[in-house]
């Protein structure tokens, strides 16, 4: 048997997880990363290193892949658009397209039914102060553009906190002003839609945030059956309204009626589906592969109750403790230097 090559832009954990996923399914990996000896390049077959957008390295790319991947959001679109042109690339450009833009993103879930809080486009100090004025002094800006893990963000809590100069505090670029939300809790939805049009869901994850940064992702989530239900049926009206194909992340806000918000959805696989990889028996990242690859995709059935947590900066010190715990997978990521905020790994633990 031949064995057939997936591409993956982006050389970070993701991406070694993906490759991961890659080699058990018998397929060899490349990926594309202009950081010699990233994580995701430790466990592929091979590595181009060269820039996401280099004309050349995407030729190379696509010459020797079925398909092609990425492991984050902020590939180029551009450069996703040019190698569509060469090879599959899978999700779609398009899903790129409306991820990397808050205020796009915003408009588009919108577009599919599906409700996110309150927002106005900032393109100035003026319309900064004219939105929040509008959500009553408070609000949460945030760039539009390239923000994560709670980077590039602003929170006004009430009227007396004054917005003057933070439009040019932000970097003076395209911004978008979301209303404050009152909820109860975070969940989010992995999902995954195959080249086929088959769509199947993780059951939904609760997350706990530390300073922007993920926590912990705990199943069963405390929501009811309906709120369930409703999160798997936004992921899918969004699956179908992108063409989409692969897995993606999709993160609610729970209000006290169970009714849902979206905060924001990622094109790709997610941290808070990192616990698929010991509560199921096919992972996100499998199912990822699967959907790219045309194969059918798993059952994504949760046998076990877990909890996930991330480990970060100094918390990989704290690997032997986990490593003594019993029903605890351990997952490291490759990376040499261990700095504050940092994801180093992560350990899911099986509750029952």
């Amino acid at each position: 048997m031949t064995l057939e090559t997936i591409g993956i832009i982006g050389g970070g954990q993701l991406g070694r997880m993906l490759a991961i996923a890659a080699a058990r399914l018998n397929f060899r990996a490349v990926i594309l990363e202009p950081q010699a000896d990233c994580p995701a390049a430790q466990v592929a077959n091979s590595q181009i290193v060269a820039a996401y957008d280099d004309p050349a390295a995407l030729s190379a790319l696509a010459s020797q892949c079925r398909v092609v991947t990425y492991e984050f959001e902020n590939v180029p679109v551009a450069a996703a658009e040019r190698l569509a042109a060469l090879c599959p690339v899978f999700p779609p450009p398009k899903a790129l397209d409306v991820a990397q833009d808050r205020l796009t993103e915003k408009r588009f879930l919108n577009s599919c039914g599906i409700e996110t809080a309150k927002f106005h486009a900032v393109d100035s100090q003026q319309d900064l102060e004219q939105a929040l004025a509008d959500f009553g002094g408070c609000g949460v800006l945030k760039t539009r553009r390239l923000g994560y893990d709670g980077k590039g963000q602003q929170v006004f809590r009430s009227a007396g906190d004054t917005p003057a100069g933070a439009f040019a505090a932000m970097g003076s670029v395209p911004l978008i002003l979301e209303s404050l939300v009152e909820f109860e809790r975070e969940v989010s939805v992995i999902a995954a839609r195959g080249r086929d049009g088959a769509v199947k869901a993780y059951d939904p994850a609760e997350n706990v945030h530390r300073n922007g940064i993920l926590h912990t992702s705990t199943l069963p989530a405390r929501i009811g059956e309906q709120t369930g239900f409703a999160a798997r049926g936004a992921a899918e009206r969004l699956l179908v309204a992108l063409d989409y194909v692969g897995v993606i992340g999709m993160e609610f806000f729970v209000m006290a009626d169970g009714r849902l918000i979206a905060n924001e959805i990622a094109p790709r696989v997610h941290n808070s589906g990192h616990w698929t990889e010991a509560a199921c028996a096919i992972s996100q990242f499998e199912q990822h592969i699967r959907a790219v690859a045309g194969l059918p995709l798993g059952d994504p059935h949760r046998h076990s109750d877990c909890i996930m947590t991330n480990l970060l900066g100094d918390d990989i010190e704290d690997v032997p403790f986990w490593l003594a715990r019993p029903n605890a997978l351990v997952h490291l990521y490759g990376k040499a230097e261990a700095r504050p905020g940092r994801k180093m790994g992560h350990v899911t633990e099986l509750l029952r």
